[in-house]
């Protein structure tokens, strides 16, 4: 008997399914889905709070421009005034 036949009676492929095993796999589906909706919640949440916050990173940017400007203005005011 070569090895190939060893092998292949070790092997034995019943066609009954335990009641444990599709209670298993009805669990681990349950979980799967519950786990896909819970994290389909989250990225909901995270995209309303994108939206919410683009409006106030583009203000914020005006400001900081704004804020450049200022400052470059207000250094040329004090260095005239120190030129006199």
């Amino acid at each position: 008997m070569s090895l190939g036949d060893q092998v292949a009676q070790g092997w034995r492929l019943e066609r009954s399914i335990t009641l444990g095993v599709i209670l298993a796999l009805t669990l681990q589906t349950a979980g799967a889905l519950m786990w896909t909706g819970a994290a389909n919640e989250r990225l909901d949440q995270l995209e309303t709070r994108a939206d919410a916050t683009a409006p106030v990173a583009e203000r914020l940017a005006r400001l900081e421009a704004h804020a450049a400007y200022s400052r470059a203005a207000l250094e040329r005011i004090e260095r005239r005034l120190e030129q006199d």
